[in-house]
Formats: structure tokens, sequence, C-alpha cells
């Protein structure tokens, strides 16, 4: 079995036919999957695809492509692979307290195989544990009456066979909608698995799962599963498995190509990720620690800061930007998104916080001319002053840094 090519890319990068195995096979299959996607992982170009904010992994025709976050540091040294697992572990996106967790650092993991080794070492806590039985219908042929009769199937299956019985009952038994999910998971699993250290694993794992009726998956049957007390272990199992079963593309088609991502919004991570170590950082504190707070705004329309602190009686905004502002420079629309935060929160401070090489610029005033609203004058109860915020996600030694929570509050200056 032939292992998969890895190549390593960072976001915002450029990847063209005939770059480090890159091939039109590989560009076609991704162009749709971006298609698929409403074009929100790649920008189309000449002969390749430019990545937009979009990190983690891509397996398609035995190509393993890793793309990396790029916005904190120029250096293509920095181990990422490693950065991105522990800040995904920081956000919730993958499970810290997992058997076998110590292997994540292991250079030679891509996220994809560390994803399926938690899923297949919770599989196989389950298995030990014993996995469960559930009621479900079933209809066939048996030898003795039970449950209903489906007289037109009876008709149809048994006009010469008198002695059985086309039924509708009840089974008691391990295929249920449950392990077929966690069945296609594996099943999936085995697939992108071929040739790699995993593959024997899987074959276990698979030998060791009772056997249940193979079924694709949708996202609807997916969303219908509700744990009870008794399927509660199964939590974390499931979560990984509708994450392989969802990021599974066999079906776009216009080419034989079978493919797995697993992206992430590192917009979305860095927001997480900073809220998170923010609160961290307040504990023991009276500081009180706000996620995504809402008010309308226009109409149907709201205004929502990532951040909001609240100290005493005042208030000040965090909103996050995992970009690289030209010259250390916010754009004007950013400040007027901020100066509407600062009034409607009635806020003292506001800070946009970009990740890069830490900076502790001055705080800056605005204008607090009356402002108008709806035709009445609303004189500034507080005067309003932002800022521009820098604080790198890593420590001196390339890894997270664990006292970026105290240091954004310091650029706060709370």
């Amino acid at each position: 079995m032939r292992k998969p090519r890895i190549i390593s890319v960072f976001e915002h990068e450029r990847l063209r036919i005939g770059d480090k195995g890159f091939t039109q096979v590989h560009l076609d299959a991704m162009l749709r999957l971006n298609d698929y996607h409403l074009g929100a992982y790649f920008e189309p170009i000449s002969k390749g695809v430019k990545f937009s904010q979009y990190v983690g992994v891509i397996q398609v025709d035995g190509l393993i492509i890793e793309i990396h976050p790029k916005a904190d540091k120029d250096e293509d040294s920095t181990p990422w692979r490693g950065v991105l697992l522990n800040m995904l572990k920081a956000c919730g996106k993958l499970k810290a307290s997992t058997t076998g967790a110590a292997n994540v650092n292991r250079r030679h993991l891509n996220l994809l195989e560390v994803y399926f080794e938690f899923y297949l070492r919770e599989i196989e806590g389950l298995t030990r544990m014993g996995l469960i039985k559930q009621y479900r219908n079933e209809t066939k042929n048996v030898k003795a009456l039970k449950g209903k009769l489906e007289f037109a199937g009876n008709l149809r299956q048994n006009l010469i066979h008198k002695e059985r019985f086309y039924t509708t009952h009840q089974v008691y038994d391990t295929n249920h909608l449950l392990h077929q999910v966690l069945n296609h998971a594996l099943e999936i699993v085995e697939e992108f698995t071929k040739g790699t250290r995993l593959y024997d694993f899987v074959k276990r794992v698979q030998l060791n799962f009772p056997e249940v009726d193979s079924r694709r998956i949708s996202a609807k049957q997916l969303s219908k599963i509700k744990l009870n007390r008794k399927s509660a272990p199964y939590n974390y199992a499931l979560e990984l498995a509708r994450l392989i079963i969802l990021n599974y593309s066999p079906d776009i088609k216009g080419g034989q190509e079978r493919m797995l991502s697993l992206l992430f919004d590192m917009n979305e991570l860095w927001e997480i990720y900073i809220y998170k170590q923010v609160l961290k950082a307040v504990q023991g504190t009276d500081i009180k620690v706000i996620p995504q707070d809402s008010k309308p705004f226009w109409g149907p329309n709201s205004l929502r800061p990532d951040i909001v602190l609240q100290k005493d009686s005042k208030t000040y905004i965090i909103d996050t930007k995992w970009k690289r502002p030209m010259n250390k420079s916010a754009s004007i629309q950013d400040l007027r998104q901020m100066y509407a935060y600062c009034r409607f929160w009635n806020a003292e401070k506001a800070m946009l916080l970009y990740p890069g090489t830490p900076t502790n610029q001055s705080f800056k005033k605005y204008e607090t001319d009356d402002y108008h609203k709806n035709g009445e004058e609303y004189p500034a109860q507080v005067e309003h002053a932002c800022k521009l915020g820098f604080v790198s996600i890593l420590n001196p030694n390339d890894q997270l840094d664990d006292m970026i929570g105290s240091k954004v509050l310091y650029l706060v200056d709370i």
C-alpha cells in the first residue's frame, strides 16, 4: 500500500500545479471541494489555488496537504503542527485528556492522523467497556408470528412458504443507528489510513466492533441522534465520528477522487483562544468577561464585539483580528466598528487585537462631539479611546504562550 505524500503550505500561500507534487487531479478535486463550501477555503488562481484563513489538512488521491497558520510569524520553521494541535485543545476543538494524547507531539503525525487515533482509541475504550443495545424495528420473514404482520409483504414474500410470516417487530441488539454512525466513520478512517501506521490499528478495532448494517449517514441523521444516561459515554466518540463523516466528500462528482478535509477558520480559533485565555487570567478578580455580547443596531442587524470586559462601572471592548494590518495601522472600517462598539456599550476603551510582535501602543481618544441617533442628540457619557494591540501567540520557545491572557489584560490597561 502506497503511503500518502505530505506537503506543507501556509495560509494565504499559493500552490500551483507542479509545486511539491501537486497535480491537475488534485487541483480539480480541491476546486470542487471549494465550490461545495461556497468558495470559503481557497481562491482559484491560474493553474492553482491561493489559500485563505482556513488551516488544517486535506487528503486527496494519495496526497496530504497541511495548511499551517502564518499570521503570527514569518519563519517557516515554526513548529505549527504541534502549536495548532494545542490551540485546538485550548479552544475545545480537541479533547485534551484522551488516551494516547501524549502521541500528538510526534512530528510525523498530521492533523488527520491525530483525530483518527483519538477516534480509534475512543472506540476501543467503548468496546472494552461493553457496547450498549437498543430497541429497533426490523421488518423481515420469521418462523413465528410476532409483532405486526405486513399483509402486502407477506403475500408477496410467502405465497408458497405458508409457514413463514413477514412482520415488523422489535429487536434488542447492537445493530442500531448509533453504532452504524460509528461504523461508517470507521470505514472512512480505514480508507484514509491505508499505507500508514494506523491501518493495523483500524483493522483491530473493526475486528472487535460488532457487525452492524453498513450505511451512508447523512447530516440529517446525525442531527437526530440524542444521547441519554445510558449512551452518555458515547459523547466524544460521536463528536469525532460526526466531524469525520461531515468532512468526508465522496460525492463531489466530476472525478473519482475521494477527499477528506479537516479545516478550521483561524479568525474563529483566534477569537475563542483569546477569550478562554483572558477568562483564565481574570480568575480570582472582579473582572467580568462576556463573549459575543449583542445589541440591536438597525432593524434585524446587531452589533457583536468579540469580548466585553467589565470592571466596577467601566467597560472595555476587545475585537480580535487574525491578520497583519498594513504598517500596523487599522483600516477606517475597523476604527468605525470600534467607535460604534464604544458608543453602544458606553465603553471607555476599545482595542483591536492582532497577532504579531508584541507592542504596547497608547490609547488615542475619539472625537466626542454629540452624535445623532434617530434624529435626537445623545451627548457622550465618557470619552472613548481606541488602540491597536499586538501579542504573540507563541513564547520564545515557539510554544503556545500560557501567559497571553495576562498580556492582553495589560494591553487593555484594565
